[in-house]
């Protein structure tokens, strides 16, 4: 399995792991696994970016292993939301947009007539992000962690799902329109 595909499966596993894991795993031990997960991610990152994202990773599991606290736990969803809002959100200030990228490395051209179609699904993106965050602080916060679980194992990743494949249909018809 490429290490890209187990890395989607252990973020969509991490929230159900600490459902399950509460009440009979320390959050210490959760969080040293988290960290492990964290350093394998992105240590061979070369990108100031990704060792930024690392290290503000770390310092979360750091929390953790300091206090033995599960919150800091749940708030990673949050520190992932919030980092890819500012991915995207970036690339809408210095071009080329993600989306674009995404694209580009597919072999794909984006004609002319197409480039603010993919800078609106890449604000579209940000505002994905900023929502998600702000559901995934809630439940952090306010939900039990049954809730928190439900929602950022399974609704948060289908919410994304549907919004990935609306809109790669979509793009692929304003692409045929527009003959890209």
């Amino acid at each position: 399995m490429p290490r890209g595909a187990i890395m989607i499966l252990v973020g969509v596993l991490y929230p159900i792991a600490i459902y399950l894991a509460q009440g009979r795993v320390a959050p210490r031990v959760l969080a040293g696994a988290l960290g492990v997960i964290i350093v394998i991610r992105f240590a061979s990152q070369r990108s100031a970016f990704a060792w930024g994202w690392m290290l503000a990773a770390l310092a979360l599991v750091t929390v953790v292993m300091l206090s033995g606290a599960t919150l800091p736990l749940k708030l990673y969803p949050v520190f992932v939301n919030a980092g890819l809002l500012g991915v995207f959100a970036w690339s809408l200030y210095a071009p080329p947009t993600v989306i674009e990228r995404f694209v580009r490395a597919r072999g794909g051209s984006i004609p002319p007539a197409a480039e603010a179609y993919v800078r609106r699904v890449t604000a579209v993106w940000c505002a994905f992000f900023l929502v998600n965050g702000a559901i995934a602080l809630a439940t952090a916060l306010y939900a039990s962690t049954a809730i928190w679980s439900l929602y950022n194992g399974v609704i948060a990743y289908g919410a994304m799902g549907l919004l990935f494949a609306g809109e790669y249909a979509v793009r692929r018809r304003v692409m045929e329109r527009v003959g890209g």
